[in-house]
């Protein structure tokens, strides 16, 4: 694990977060690990020590799942909520968002090389 339940509980500020049992936090990491993981293509594994954006992208995504993990206003049915910063409406089909972290996450993330490509030109007959 990247980040310790403790650690992400000293990072939040939301106290439905702060008071979330460890062991339900250890698996809203290992969701934001893994959203982390597709996103940057690699695993964290691969890093001896988490650069600090890296953990600060973590610690963001690990919030979040937290936060809409533990929310039982989705099972309640209400149409709207607001926690914090973030805010959903039910019903219309939109959804609670995840923060964006991709800028954190660029340098580490996997170019996609240009090799082996091919360039094609069209015309009207």
């Amino acid at each position: 694990m990247s980040i310790t339940p403790t650690e992400l509980q000293a990072y939040t500020d939301f106290e439905a977060v702060k008071e979330r049992a460890a062991e339900k936090l250890e698996l809203d990491i290992l969701e934001a690990e893994t959203y982390i993981e597709k996103e940057i293509g690699k695993s964290l594994s691969e890093f001896t020590s988490l650069p600090r954006k890296l953990r600060l992208a973590l610690l963001k995504v690990a919030q979040f799942f937290a936060l809409v993990n533990g929310d039982e206003s989705l099972m309640k049915g209400y149409k709207s909520e607001k926690i914090g910063d973030y805010s959903y409406t039910l019903g219309d089909g939109s959804k609670m968002t995840m923060p964006d972290v991709l800028d954190l996450l660029d340098e580490y993330m996997e170019k996609e090389s240009s090799t082996g490509g091919f360039f094609m030109r069209m015309r009207p007959l």
